[in-house]
């Protein structure tokens, strides 16, 4: 069991992450998974857990992963929305852990939608 101090400690870490983070509006990337019940029963939680994983182990301290609650179309969860700076959103549908890589590398760090993962593509099918 950790004591109050320990405790404080990780307190202290963890929000001065969270403040670096916060700091930096300008040029932070957004990643928003929507985390209603339909999205946690379509595993939108390991599709969150691989962003942040893949995230941190590319040390992309740009981006910020968070959630939100319902987007209102549960025949497309789990659904992500990434907000690059100066760009307009692009959400991503029937997202799986597997898919996370591709979209970080190629969207996040290179700039470029993986289109055939879009909100576009998945109306057009």
């Amino acid at each position: 069991m950790k004591s109050l101090a320990e405790l404080e400690a990780i307190r202290k870490a963890t929000l001065s992450k969270i403040n670096v983070r916060t700091e930096e509006k300008g040029d932070t990337t957004r990643v928003v998974i929507g985390m209603a019940t339909c999205g946690i029963a379509a595993g939108a939680r390991p599709v969150m857990l691989a962003f942040m994983n893949e995230i941190q182990t590319r040390q992309l301290n740009h981006v910020t992963v968070s959630q939100t609650g319902c987007v209102g179309m549960c025949r497309l969860e789990p659904m992500v929305d990434v907000y690059l700076p100066g760009k307009e959103k692009v959400t991503y549908v029937h997202v799986k852990p597997e898919m996370v890589p591709r979209i970080v590398a190629e969207h996040i760090v290179n700039g470029r939608p993986v289109e055939e993962y879009t909100i576009g593509a998945a109306e057009n099918a």
